[in-house]
């Protein structure tokens, strides 16, 4: 699930300093809260309809180390949840755990919305994902605990990739593009071997950093947008000849209802969150009534000759710094993505939250595609003013005027470059 970066977070009480609440470098802020008789959890309907057993098991581990203690559940849709809880921070009402998406987290924390945590004080803390880890880390400090993931794979149509003579997935970038070359020249007309709609930075920024570049890097304190560097450059001419040469559809789309156009049966592959291939093969969405029998997931090889690093999406869990039970808070978030919860969320489908739970979803074939296509991974700049890169839509506007023709990469990006450096590092 994509979720959206709360670019403007203008609640008053937000910028409360952790100092001024009593935060302090352990999670909970040094016991704070250690005797609180009440804890107030929210999370996302996910957890509700999904995984409620994995709540309960983690409220009866608190419930057994505090006695008497009252935990207190509310659940939200993700558009709904920031809404909420914008307007409960300025109040004294706040949760004691909150989940964010991870891509949610940087408003908030540049706004000192959410406590200091201790990773040590958490299980696996140690091999969180990189991508994750960077998710809830801001200043130097820890605001945040991973809870799961979500990464991409490609997924193609192995009947169609079988009516041009090829048998298997492909393993590198070059044989990746022979088997497309073929599936185009067999298909003909408009039919797109490879359907990659040309807004969607998240696959353009996996083929930049696959080349070596970054959408922004840190010196001295200060971000500069990168886009224009030879690397990144490299990587976002690639994109383009992919969308040149596969891509036949509309040049000015973005992948929000990506699953919805692979269902209708017009294209042979997709590089996607993991979710949406079996989402197109859905019986609402399976135009052709073949999809269900005849898709193959495959780790997408980046043209480096590496596997291509992917965006890293999922959730994390905060504990607001408003709470007056951060000790017990943080010991329920570590009850929720402990060894046993990480466990019971890898059985439901996700991904861990840490390189060792992984690397046993690799070892098992069922698995083994998207654990390890989430080894090689990336997200976005840590910087404050992000929020307003993704509000503004830079990067999308750069893609079209490369996909559509409209700008030539190079022109394209420096524009882009000159967008992000007004804006990315004023709150």
């Amino acid at each position: 699930m994509k979720r959206k970066l709360t670019a403007v977070i203008g609640i008053a009480g937000m910028m409360v300093s952790v100092a001024a609440c009593g935060g302090g470098s352990k999670a909970g802020g040094s016991g704070q809260g250690a005797d609180a008789k009440e804890l107030t959890v929210w999370l996302t309907v996910d957890a509700q309809n999904n995984w409620p057993e994995l709540v309960k098991a983690a409220d009866a581990a608190v419930k057994k180390k505090h006695p008497g203690i009252t935990i207190k559940h509310e659940y939200y849709g993700w558009p709904d949840k920031n809404a909420k809880l914008d307007a409960v921070l300025a109040t004294d009402k706040a949760p004691d755990v909150v989940e964010m998406g991870n891509t949610e987290m940087l408003g908030y924390m540049v706004k000192g919305a959410f406590a200091p945590l201790e990773p040590s004080e958490f299980d696996n803390a140690d091999a969180w994902l990189d991508g994750l880890k960077t998710s809830v880390t801001y200043d130097g400090k820890t605001y945040g605990v991973p809870y799961y993931a979500g990464g991409r794979v490609a997924t193609w149509r192995g009947d169609i990739a079988k009516q041009s003579g090829i048998t298997s997935p492909p393993k590198t970038y070059d044989e990746l593009t022979a088997a497309l070359d073929k599936i185009q020249k067999k298909q003909g007309g408009k039919f797109n071997a490879w359907y990659q709609p040309t807004r969607d930075w998240y696959a353009a920024m996996s083929f930049v950093y696959d080349a070596g570049g970054a959408i922004a890097k840190e010196e001295g304190g200060q971000w500069k947008a990168t886009l224009s560097s030879p690397e990144s450059v490299k990587g976002l001419e690639e994109f383009k000849n992919v969308i040149d040469t596969y891509m036949q559809g509309d040049k000015t789309k973005d992948e929000s209802d990506r699953y919805i156009v692979y269902g209708q049966g017009k294209s042979a592959m997709i590089f996607a969150a993991a979710w949406e291939g079996a989402t197109a093969a859905d019986p609402k969405n399976d135009k052709t009534g073949k999809l269900k029998d005849n898709l193959a997931n495959f780790v997408m090889p980046g043209p480096s000759g590496k596997n291509m690093p992917v965006f890293l999406g999922g959730s994390d869990l905060a504990v607001p710094v408003k709470s007056d039970a951060r000790a017990v808070a943080a010991e329920w978030i570590n009850a929720f993505t402990g060894p046993s919860g990480q466990k019971g969320l890898m059985a439901k489908g996700n991904l861990p939250n840490n390189k060792t739970d992984l690397a046993t979803l690799k070892s098992d074939p069922a698995t083994a595609v998207p654990a390890t296509a989430a080894e090689s991974n990336w997200f976005v700049p840590m910087a404050p003013g992000w929020g307003q890169v993704e509000k503004a839509q830079i990067l999308q506007t750069m893609l079209q005027n490369i996909g559509t023709g409209k700008k030539s990469v190079e022109a394209a990006a420096k524009e882009a470059d000159a967008a992000i450096d007004k804006v990315i590092n004023t709150p």
